[in-house]
C-alpha cells in the first residue's frame, strides 16, 4: 500500500532523467573566468518634492503691461486661448459649460488699483484650485468717452498671465458686455 505523500516511482525517475539530460547538455562547459573588474552602481538622484499649489509667481502683477497689444473684434467682443487649448474649450467657456467658482467686481477702480486687484483675485482663486471666473468690468457708461477703459486694459493683463488659459465675453445672463468668463490653469 502506498502512502499519501511519498513520490511515486515514476515521477523519480523523470528526476534522474532530467538530471542526466542536464549534465548531457553541460558536458564540455567551461565556467565563466572571475574578473578583478569593480562594477559601480551610480548614486541615485535625489528627489524633488512636487510644489504644493501653484508656481510661485502664478501671476506677476508688477509685470502686467497696460502696452500690450490686444485687439477686440469690430463690435467689442473678443476671446482669447492660449496655444495648445483647442477651441473646443473656448465654445465650452462661452456656452457657461463650467460653473462660476468666484467673481470680482472692478467698478469704478482706477487703472493701478484695477490692476493690483486683478492680481490678487488670480493668486487667490489659484489657492483656491478654481477654473473659471467671471470678471465684471463694466461698459464703460460712466467713463469720459462712455468706452471701457478696463476692458480692454483686463483683456491685455489677462494674455499676459501663463495662468489664464482663455476668456470670453460673458454670456447676457451672465453680465454680456460688461463682463468676461475666464478659464484658469488647474493646479
Amino acid at each position: 500500500m502506498k502512502e499519501g505523500n511519498q513520490p511515486s516511482e515514476s515521477s523519480h525517475e523523470a528526476d534522474l532523467d532530467d538530471a542526466a539530460l542536464f549534465q548531457e547538455a553541460m558536458r564540455g562547459v567551461k565556467p565563466l573566468q572571475t574578473s578583478a573588474r569593480v562594477e559601480h552602481n551610480p548614486p541615485k538622484p535625489r528627489p524633488v518634492p512636487r510644489p504644493k499649489g501653484p508656481p510661485a509667481p502664478y501671476v506677476m502683477g508688477d509685470t502686467l503691461s497696460d502696452h500690450y497689444a490686444f485687439e477686440m473684434a469690430e463690435e467689442g467682443e473678443w476671446s482669447f486661448v492660449r496655444p495648445g487649448l483647442q477651441r473646443h474649450g473656448l465654445r465650452r467657456l462661452r456656452s457657461g459649460y463650467w460653473h462660476v467658482q468666484a467673481e470680482l467686481d472692478m467698478h469704478g477702480l482706477t487703472r493701478e488699483a484695477a490692476r493690483r486687484k486683478l492680481v490678487w483675485f488670480l493668486e487667490r482663486c489659484a489657492q483656491q484650485g478654481y477654473r473659471c471666473v467671471r470678471i465684471i468690468h463694466g461698459r464703460g457708461h460712466g467713463s469720459k468717452d462712455r468706452q471701457p477703459v478696463l476692458k480692454a486694459l483686463i483683456g491685455g493683463w489677462l494674455v499676459q498671465c501663463e495662468a489664464v488659459l482663455a476668456f470670453c465675453q460673458a454670456r447676457q445672463e451672465d453680465g454680456g458686455s460688461g463682463a468676461m468668463m475666464v478659464l484658469l490653469k488647474k493646479y
